[in-house]
């Protein structure tokens, strides 16, 4: 026997069991992945998002596990824009990658000062290894549309901004084919995973 009470309580049961669940897969979330960036000007602190970002998240971690960033360079410097690194040694030779990784710019997260993103060439998906700390709101290189894919912001600086400032303000040239590059090496000296 069917009574009026009945379509009112199986809502509520409803609404009572999506609450649980999405309470339940809050919960579940994975924690910002902690970082710490040694080098040669001081030490930056970093945490990632593999909730908003999986694939960056892993492979910048997987780069970072590797010892692949040890002795590489900031070798992009823009005071009023990012810095740029990851990718070459000191007397600026190219380090070879993996294959690029998808371009994960729709993720929710923007531009913004103290927020590191993937770089990469002018295709969409061609990010290796290579990665940006913005040192300003650079919200321009947001995900739009697929005309305008935008950069990958997968993390944030939490601790060392004063270092981000120390090393975008300093001194840049012109090497080979390559400008903004610092004229003292600024370098990576180790990208570690740690618990705090």
């Amino acid at each position: 026997m069917r009574t009026a009470g009945t379509p009112r309580i199986r809502l509520m049961t409803i609404l009572i069991l999506t609450a649980g669940i999405l309470a339940g897969s809050s919960a579940l979330a994975a924690d910002p992945v902690k970082v710490l960036m040694k080098t040669s000007m001081g030490d930056i602190r970093l945490e990632l998002y593999p909730d908003q970002a999986p694939v960056t998240v892993q492979n910048f971690v997987e780069y970072a596990s590797g010892g692949f960033y040890d002795g590489t360079i900031f070798h992009r410097v823009i005071s009023h824009f990012m810095i740029q690194g990851g990718g070459f040694t000191p007397d600026m030779q190219k380090k070879p990658t993996r294959e690029p990784i998808t371009n994960e710019a729709n993720n929710g997260l923007s531009n913004r000062r103290g927020t590191i993103a993937m770089a990469r060439l002018p295709q969409p998906t061609s990010a290796t290894a290579q990665f940006f700390i913005n040192v300003q709101n650079n919200m321009n290189l947001d995900y739009k549309d697929d005309q305008n894919p935008g950069y990958a912001v997968f993390g944030r600086v939490t601790d060392g901004l004063d270092v981000v400032d120390d090393i975008r303000f300093v001194a840049t040239t012109r090497v080979g084919q390559f400008s903004d590059v610092p004229a003292e090496p600024v370098i990576i000296q180790e990208i570690r995973v740690v618990d705090e």
